[in-house]
């Protein structure tokens, strides 16, 4: 399967910092578009969460910044499905542009299917459920994500 891309735009100008660079924050922002965008895909857009009160709630996110990103630059997120339980889903974004073959940066999440009546965590539907095993059927001969699983620590 190729990458799925989830989420493509233009680097803006209210985005970068004073050395020309994206902001910290919008890389995180990006990243949630994206997840916003593999939601649809699985069957929790805008209509069903209204429909169900389902969604997904973000337990952990990890960014790692790797190449600088600047104004005016075109960029996408690729999405891996790592793995799915009942509740919980975990993946993998990566931020790419035209004309560079490193990821720009890398965000490894952890996300949790909640009923919002409570809230309170619920097993994903059928629908989500196929869809997902779809995805990661479709994305089983992709290579294992580089940044993953790692710790944040100083060196002893």
């Amino acid at each position: 399967m190729p990458a799925l891309i989830t989420y493509r735009t233009p680097v803006q100008e209210d985005w970068v910092d004073y050395n020309g660079h994206l902001r910290d924050a919008f890389y995180l922002l990006i990243f949630s578009y994206a997840t916003d965008a593999l939601m649809e895909r699985i069957g929790l857009d805008a209509d069903s969460r209204g429909q169900s009160g389902h969604s997904l709630f973000t337990l952990e996110a990890h960014i790692n910044y790797l190449h600088e990103v600047k104004l005016g630059s075109e960029v996408w997120v690729q999405t891996q499905i790592v793995g799915f339980d009942k509740k919980r889903l975990h993946l993998y974004h990566s931020l790419h542009r035209a004309g560079f073959d490193e990821a720009l940066a890398a965000s490894e999440q952890m996300l949790l299917h909640v009923d919002l009546t409570g809230p309170k965590s619920a097993p994903f539907g059928k629908v989500s459920t196929s869809r997902l095993q779809y995805l990661v059927d479709d994305q089983q001969d992709l290579p294992s994500p580089s940044f993953i699983g790692q710790t944040l620590r100083l060196p002893s």
